[in-house]
């Protein structure tokens, strides 16, 4: 596999420590209260480290946008570079297949139309479009 030229991913592992430090503060706040409730904090804390860890992982698997030498890939689809005609000054027609496939670009996500060597339009999508458009540029 050819090293990443441009790499977003949907989230970071680091969110699985939201809920372990959520029930840290809830620790400590009991403890100036005088009574504390250690093993609940810990099954609060563990508890939301286990909800937390299928999301992270479907937005990881689903909403990943990676550019290397050879392809682009939008969540688990791949686009061979090859394919891409140009990604400067490509209007989006109504109706353009979305990358990725979904029904529409993701939420807090900026379309990128990319116009394919056999002349249709597909709309890529990144949360920086711009980096995404200079690494297909670069690509």
């Amino acid at each position: 596999m050819s090293e990443p030229r441009y790499v977003e991913h949907g989230a970071r592992w680091t969110a699985l420590l939201y809920g372990p430090l959520f029930a840290l503060l809830g620790y400590l706040a009991e403890l100036a209260t005088g009574t504390t409730h250690a093993i609940a904090w810990v099954l609060v804390g563990l508890g939301l480290a286990v909800i937390t860890a299928p999301w992270v992982h479907a937005r990881r698997r689903f909403l990943t946008v990676k550019v290397t030498d050879t392809e682009l890939w939008q969540g688990r689809e791949s686009l061979p570079l090859a394919e891409i005609a140009e990604v400067d000054d490509v209007g989006a027609p109504a109706g353009a297949r979305v990358l990725g496939g979904g029904w529409s670009t993701p939420r807090k996500y900026d379309e990128l139309p990319i116009r394919l060597t056999d002349g249709t339009v597909v709309l890529a999508w990144a949360r920086d479009a711009r980096a995404l458009r200079a690494a297909l540029g670069r690509a």
